[in-house]
């Protein structure tokens, strides 16, 4: 097992700061972090161009054209990998009829996500996580179903970092399930995505994560003309939309303004990414999304589940939803020739870093709370062990109210720990981990007694 040293982010915690953590990279996963290959995202997006237009209202019966030829082909993809998997991947076209609204869908039309599920191998583990991109694309008008609109980034960057997922994880075991999912109708307002997350709410998955993947492969801004494809931005809920008046009394009193599920996974992601994919920082942006825009993860936010949106940092909007065309010397359209596919590398293999720590942890610990009996300058916790996987140990997570992210982690075979830190001045999370070092979602404690 490959061990990484880096120097603990301390603040004005009263710990040395020369103090070093060991931050251990699982062998698989640093074999399939390294294992993404530019040339096959190049190949995937190369293909999904090829089908002119990928407009969720364009043709779904023609086998060379249209979002129904594009969606059949990832189907197919996604059947070549099952191959290898010894049976446990399996791929399906989920489809569902949207009747017309008179606003995005003009008539009504067969919506199709293609859908893979690597089942896991644990058949007590019912942990869902799930990785998505959204495969129709847009020009300017997003009525107009006929004029070819390449969608090379937005989203065939998306899809294609799904569809090398899927080749790559296929090949591996991981006790809970991952879903692989190329949705439509993210244009026509999140249909595909809306379709998926309604289901999984009425039909009991436990999805205990969502990645959403949307425009990474492009490294340069319009305007201010930034060339950079060392950052990446997560999007992520602060209070949660799902039951927030049931849980605000809680947030406000205790301060977790900021410790929702699904900043609590974006915060996950940073850390795991950086660990295992380098030259590569990725930036924690406080909003659900950007200002008059949307994702896919959004219905799934809205039904209860941790979900982020992953975006490039820096965005070019004269490749975004444009008609094909130049004009005063510059040239519009999401086209392949813009895209930057190292960069599209290392935000697959973050996806796969993210997805694969959490596939293999135990799940998270149970009944975790801090015991708030007395005035105290010092903090007890206290928890229960996972529903599911074998357990090494548990990291107590530690960072000042005003951190970003976890400042300090404590190992601890128990299932309790005191501290010498006021509870009154840090915040705490209980994550559990795993026998290779894979760490669960951190779990923020309730009040004990």
């Amino acid at each position: 097992m490959k061990k990484i040293f880096t120097f603990l982010l301390l603040g004005g915690l009263s710990i040395s700061t020369k103090a070093q953590t060991i931050v251990n990279r699982n062998t698989d996963i640093d074999k399939m972090v390294k294992s993404v290959n530019p040339d096959s995202l190049k190949s995937y997006i190369t293909k999904m161009v090829a089908f002119g237009t990928r407009s969720t209202i364009s043709d779904t019966k023609s086998k060379t054209k249209g979002i129904g030829a594009a969606r059949n082909w990832v189907v197919s993809k996604f059947g070549q990998f099952a191959k290898q998997g010894d049976g446990r991947l399996t791929t399906f076209l989920d489809t569902v009829t949207i009747k017309a609204d008179g606003k995005r869908v003009d008539q009504p039309i067969n919506l199709g996500n293609a859908v893979a599920i690597l089942k896991g191998t644990d058949v007590n583990d019912k942990r869902v996580f799930v990785v998505s991109g959204h495969l129709d694309s847009r020009v300017t008008d997003v009525m107009n179903r006929v004029s070819d609109a390449p969608g090379a980034n937005d989203d065939g960057s998306g899809v294609a970092g799904v569809i090398e997922a899927a080749r790559i994880m296929s090949q591996y075991k991981f006790p809970a399930t991952i879903i692989f999912v190329a949705v439509s109708g993210e244009e026509q307002s999140l249909l595909g995505s809306g379709f998926m997350a309604a289901k999984a709410k009425k039909e009991g998955w436990n999805i205990e994560a969502m990645l959403n993947n949307d425009m990474i492969g492009s490294n340069n801004a319009s305007e201010t003309q930034i060339i950079d494809n060392t950052k990446l931005r997560v999007f992520s809920e602060g209070l949660p939309s799902f039951d927030l008046d049931k849980n605000a009394k809680n947030i406000r009193q205790f301060g977790l303004e900021n410790d929702g599920k699904s900043r609590q996974l974006a915060r996950y992601v940073k850390e795991t990414g950086e660990r295992y994919v380098d030259q590569l920082e990725i930036k924690l942006i406080y909003r659900n999304d950007r200002f008059l825009r949307g994702g896919d993860h959004t219905p799934f936010v809205e039904n209860g589940f941790a979900a982020v949106r992953l975006t490039e940092m820096n965005e070019n909007f004269e490749h975004q939803h444009q008609d094909l065309r130049i004009e005063k010397g510059i040239k519009y359209g999401d086209l392949i020739e813009f895209m930057d596919f190292e960069y599209l590398r290392k935000n697959t293999a973050v996806n796969i870093a993210v997805l694969a720590n959490l596939a293999k942890a135990p799940s998270m610990p149970t009944e975790v709370k801090v015991d708030v009996k007395n005035l105290s300058n010092s903090t007890f916790l206290f928890w229960k062990a996972p529903v599911n996987g074998t357990v090494k140990g548990y990291y107590v997570l530690m960072r000042e109210t005003s951190s970003a992210v976890w400042q300090k982690k404590f190992f601890t075979t128990a299932t309790e720990l005191r501290l010498p830190y006021s509870k009154d001045n840090y915040l705490f999370a209980v994550q559990s981990t795993g026998n290779d070092e894979n760490e669960s979602l951190p779990v923020v404690p309730a009040i004990g007694r």
